[in-house]
């Protein structure tokens, strides 16, 4: 990894100030840039295979775990259970998953892959977050800790603004329904 900053990006970023007072608006540029290239990345590996972004990440979600409940699904894709019922409605049409009822709970549903669904899984070879792990990669140990230690507390602080009504939320974290 080359320590010279693209121009494009270094213009995008502009990071400007003293240097223990980094210029906010070149931090959110930052955060706003990757945000935007990992949907057009995923938008265009799904694509590539006649899925939708959603899809894909519930095809590879499903792919290790063999099955997972509507909600658990939901939580790992950060959707409503409402929108991912819609998401999974579509590959049952297309034959890619299939629904089921827990013996134990009927209020619980389990989604898999079906054979169709698994062929799929194992022909997607390059998912989003392989690309990121490789990107990540390339930064040092201290930078990677120092990275996830901020990224931590940005997280905790949103979830910290969304309980407390001061930020908005569609309730897909904590969503019940399905």
């Amino acid at each position: 990894m080359t320590d010279a900053i693209h121009p494009e990006l270094e213009s995008l970023f502009a990071i400007q100030g003293a240097e223990d007072q980094p210029d906010m608006d070149g931090v959110v540029e930052a955060i706003l840039y990757l945000y935007t290239e990992s949907r057009r990345i995923t938008k265009g590996l799904a694509g590539r295979y006649g899925l939708t972004g959603p899809q894909l990440a519930v095809i590879k979600m499903l792919e290790p775990k063999g099955q997972l409940s509507l909600s658990e699904l939901s939580w790992r894709i950060r959707a409503k259970n409402s929108t991912v019922t819609g998401i999974v409605d579509r590959m049952e049409r297309e034959g890619l998953v299939h629904r089921r009822r827990s013996k134990q709970d009927r209020r619980v549903v389990h989604i898999s892959l079906t054979e169709k669904g698994a062929q799929l899984a194992a022909e997607i070879t390059v998912e989003p977050v392989q690309i990121f792990r490789t990107v990540l990669g390339e930064l040092s140990t201290r930078d990677t800790r120092d990275l996830k230690r901020v990224l931590t507390r940005l997280a905790q602080r949103v979830r910290e603004l969304v309980e407390e009504g001061a930020l908005p939320s569609d309730g897909a974290a904590g969503d019940e329904d399905g």
